[in-house]
């Protein structure tokens, strides 16, 4: 078992490279009042023998304990043809192990006045608990038999594929819009498997077989591709015996976790598609570019460019595309920053009277204006009191310190990040922000996707039926 304090520097970028990256140095944040830094979290990271990661952090507030379990395992990593598997797999961690029945695991940890779920990413598989803190050894004892003895049948795995079927439709093909990620991913990435989406096609969902299941828990649901966070009133000397009680037995796996991942391909032109949708009430244009990792220099001023451009009615994209220009009745922008290079986008929902080109052009316009100049004091201001609110209130509960300590272990590889952040965004600069303005936001990396209302096939009833016969 390894005690370490200080973790490893996802690749060579530490904290120290990150402030100097953008030209800062981290004491120059005095800016920022005391009273507003967050104050940082206390923990301990272990490694035990069989490769799990277990971060303890004490909180005595209250009488709780709060648990998460990331495995290092998202959409990405699924292999064409069977997108959808981490999803779906995430159901079946409910369907039983050696020595807790199918559905037992929630209801066994609500009976002591607990609560937990789970959900799934593109980069990791969460599941977590909160329960009264004398019942930290049920948690423990529920997460350690599932990884190591889950349960997997046909039939729970034909009555969870129903379920995720149907969450499909529920979630996304049945509600306005809601393909939309899914149209521009598809038309924005050709290699990487951020292209699909984490709730995979219809048709992957339905060719999973038990064999693919299997293969699939055997090879990524292992202790050295786990984090377990705990954080809540323990003590943890205590809470790091109970762990290595439980979960020290795992065995750990018969082989690597398979990490290599197609890598996207540099565009190289400006694209311009036009596509149709079904359930599209209005034609939709989006502008979209790739950007970096999470935990790179330039993701800090990124995150505030995005703040800029569209956080809130006053921001620059839905002020001037929306409010003083009418022509959409929506705009937004969104930047979707990952543990692999994703996109930054701005949409807008083509107000009935103009033209989508109309649309296009103004989004392009409020991007190229962040490289024609700086951001303004207030704007730049703004957008860090933004992140401040956000950054505190969002480390309150015992479930966020754990979400905080967690990512920065898995996703950025250094846990040092969770604390470390906060004086990188308070010290961004204008120059920063217009700097990665011009090194994403260029024509020759743009795509600019319209996505129109499908035409129906025939004659539309009042009622809105389709018409002929069905």
């Amino acid at each position: 078992m390894r005690i370490l304090r200080l973790a490893r520097v996802r690749r060579s970028l530490g904290v120290a490279a990150v402030v100097a990256a953008i030209g800062v140095v981290v004491g120059g944040a005095a800016a920022v009042h005391a009273t507003v830094r967050p104050a940082p979290l206390d923990y301990r990271i272990v490694t035990l023998d069989n490769g799990l990661t277990v971060i303890l952090s004490e909180d005595h507030s209250t009488p709780i304990v709060h648990l998460q379990l990331w495995y290092h395992v998202g959409s990405k990593n699924e292999p064409p043809g069977r997108t959808g598997f981490a999803h779906l797999f995430e159901h079946l961690m409910f369907k039983g192990s050696h020595n807790v029945r199918s559905d037992e695991h929630l209801t066994l940890i609500s009976r002591v006045g607990g609560d937990g779920n789970a959900y799934t990413t593109e980069d990791v598989t969460v599941y977590f608990e909160t329960v009264p803190a004398q019942y930290l050894p049920l948690v423990l004892w529920l997460e350690a038999d599932r990884m190591a003895t889950l349960r997997i049948s046909e039939a729970a795995l034909a009555s969870e594929r129903e379920v995720v079927k149907e969450e499909r439709r529920w979630r996304y093909e049945s509600e306005p819009f809601g393909l939309m990620s899914e149209i521009i991913y598809d038309h924005a990435f050709t290699t990487h498997p951020y292209r699909h989406t984490t709730i995979g096609s219809m048709e992957d969902i339905e060719a999973a077989s038990i064999e693919d299941v299997q293969d699939f828990f055997d090879t990524y649901y292992v202790p050295e591709n786990a984090t377990l966070t705990l954080v809540g009133d323990f003590d943890s000397d205590e809470a790091l015996q109970m762990v290595e009680h439980y979960f020290g037995r795992v065995p750990k796996a018969s082989k690597p976790v398979p990490r290599a991942i197609p890598r996207e391909p540099a565009p190289t032109g400006e694209r311009r598609l036009t596509v149709a949708a079904d359930n599209w009430p209005l034609p939709a244009v989006v502008v979209a570019h790739p950007i970096t990792y999470d935990g790179h220099p330039d993701a800090y001023p990124l995150h505030i460019l995005s703040k800029i451009l569209s956080d809130g009615a006053s921001a620059r994209i839905p002020r001037r595309v929306v409010y003083e220009r009418r022509l959409a009745v929506q705009a937004f922008g969104d930047q979707n920053i990952i543990e692999d290079p994703n996109l930054f986008y701005a949409v807008g929902l083509v107000q009935p009277g103009r033209s989508p080109d109309e649309v296009a052009d103004a989004l392009i316009a409020e991007l190229d204006r962040l490289k024609a100049e700086p951001p303004h004091d207030d704007e730049l201001q703004r957008a860090k009191n933004q992140f401040a609110r956000d950054y505190v209130i969002g480390r309150i509960t015992n479930q966020q310190k754990a979400a905080h300590l967690a990512h920065a272990a898995v996703i950025h590889d250094d846990i040092t990040t969770a604390d470390a952040e906060f004086d990188i965004f308070m010290s961004i600069t204008k120059a920063d922000v217009q700097r990665v303005a011009r090194t994403y936001f260029r024509d020759d990396n743009r795509l600019v996707l319209t996505i129109m209302p499908r035409m129906p096939r025939g004659p539309r009833s009042f009622f809105g039926g389709g018409g002929g016969a069905r």
